[in-house]
């Protein structure tokens, strides 16, 4: 571990992985089934996206790149975090399509995870990039919601 904050990548991989777990589905319908598979379809898009954007920069770590330029074109203009995002829609697609009461459980401690996430990243993009990371944070939001600093 090199920072504590890494616990939160941990956790986030844990209940990624508690989603998968096997049982009978509680509700179900067509039409559900259908939203839930355009929420995985468009959570994987942005997920991909923005982890194409970032290329070799990416980390799975909470801290950024050393040396990675701060990215605020393409996806990035519409979140500071697609990815985060899209693996909110993404698995809450999963959860609509699987029907299980725990899975949905699992998925808010999932947002939990990476809105705590989001905030302790953006501490180190301040350090990093200071007034400009300001200047994004001010006219984009960190995940769907909220934009500055907080």
């Amino acid at each position: 571990m090199r920072h504590r904050s890494d616990w939160l990548v941990i956790a986030q991989f844990v209940l990624l992985a508690l989603l998968l777990l096997p049982g009978t589905p509680t509700w179900g319908a067509a039409w559900l089934t259908v939203l839930a598979a355009a929420a995985g379809i468009l959570g994987l898009g942005l997920a991909i996206t923005g982890v194409a954007t970032l290329g070799r920069d990416i980390v799975p770590w909470v801290a950024p790149k050393p040396g990675a330029p701060l990215r605020t074109r393409g996806v990035f203009r519409l979140t500071r975090n697609p990815v985060y995002l899209g693996i909110l829609i993404g698995s809450a697609g999963w959860v609509a399509w699987r029907g299980r009461g725990e899975l949905l459980v699992v998925w808010v401690l999932l947002a939990a995870v990476l809105i705590a996430k989001a905030h302790v990243e953006q501490r180190y993009l301040l350090d990093a990039f200071g007034d400009e990371y300001r200047a994004y944070a001010a006219r984009t939001s960190l995940i769907l919601w909220r934009r500055g600093i907080r």
